[in-house]
């Protein structure tokens, strides 16, 4: 029985798919606590800036594993009258740079804001916007590819 090799490809792929796990925890629970620092009235924290930090570090990750994806595989070359190839062309990579300027921009503001609360607030709107979008960029491959699915790769 031979065994089966991965090209470059196919790891950066899959790199991209586990990853982006990381990417919706980290936003997520940067989004909750800042959630619940404005409402709460609590203190910004390091902890508070290290997290929205990493969750921003980790969105970068992902957009750079998607841009050699994207340009290995050709998607930029295809067919925009296919829905499936404009979504991977256009959609997907418009709506996650979308994501990704928000979270940086978010992230940026937050460090000028005078007040905690002010910090959370900004934290939670950006992230939850950029959230937002990448839900909808999520379900939109699962609606347009039908070899995709929500859960895996």
């Amino acid at each position: 029985m031979r065994k089966k090799t991965m090209g470059i490809y196919e790891i950066l792929k899959s790199a991209h798919s586990g990853w982006r796990y990381l990417v919706i925890i980290l936003l997520l629970i940067a989004f909750i606590n800042a959630l619940m620092g404005y409402f709460g009235n609590k203190p910004y924290t390091e902890g508070s800036r290290k997290l929205n930090v990493f969750a921003l570090i980790s969105a970068h990750i992902q957009l750079l594993l998607g841009l050699a994806i994207y340009f290995m595989h050709d998607w930029y070359k295809g067919d925009m009258s296919v829905g499936v190839q404009r979504y991977w062309k256009m959609e997907h990579i418009s709506m996650m740079v979308i994501a990704i300027i928000l979270i940086t921009v978010g992230n940026a503001r937050s460090k000028k804001r005078d007040s905690a609360r002010l910090k959370h607030l900004t934290i939670f709107m950006y992230f939850g916007l950029a959230l937002l979008i990448i839900t909808a960029a999520i379900l939109a491959m699962v609606k347009v590819d039908p070899s995709r699915h929500l859960f895996g790769m």
